[in-house]
């Protein structure tokens, strides 16, 4: 019911920003809680950041809090990672994913995904 495409992926310098956008497609694309996920080589997939439906409720891992801001624009069915202070560590493939709902739990899991965009954050 909701396809999600991710782009905006790139090489930037340490220390520079990037923004990435999500767009949501589908009759309940606004109702949706949207996530930010990263996978580094040979490591785990991790989460990154979450947002409710509204946009009212942002949610961040440690490791990037400060530094990258989560925000979704529902009337253009778009949501956004600006990512500033960007470090070498925060080189991944970055997805996006979606899930029917309006809250954000962290034991609900996502069930449609984007195919990824890389970022590479050179020193």
């Amino acid at each position: 019911q909701v396809q999600v495409v991710e782009s905006g992926g790139g090489l930037v310098q340490a220390g520079g920003s990037l923004r990435l956008s999500c767009g949501i497609s589908g009759r309940r694309a606004s109702t949706t809680v949207m996530g930010w996920f990263r996978q580094a080589p040979g490591k785990e997939r991790e989460f990154v950041s979450a947002i409710n439906w509204s946009g009212g409720s942002t949610y961040y891992a440690d490791s990037v809090k400060g530094r990258f801001t989560i925000s979704r624009d529902n009337a253009k069915n778009t949501v956004y990672l600006q990512m500033n202070s960007l470090k070498p560590e925060d080189t991944a493939v970055y997805y996006c994913a979606a899930r029917d709902g309006l809250h954000y739990y962290a034991d609900r899991p996502f069930t449609y995904w984007g195919q990824g965009t890389q970022v590479t954050v050179s020193s």
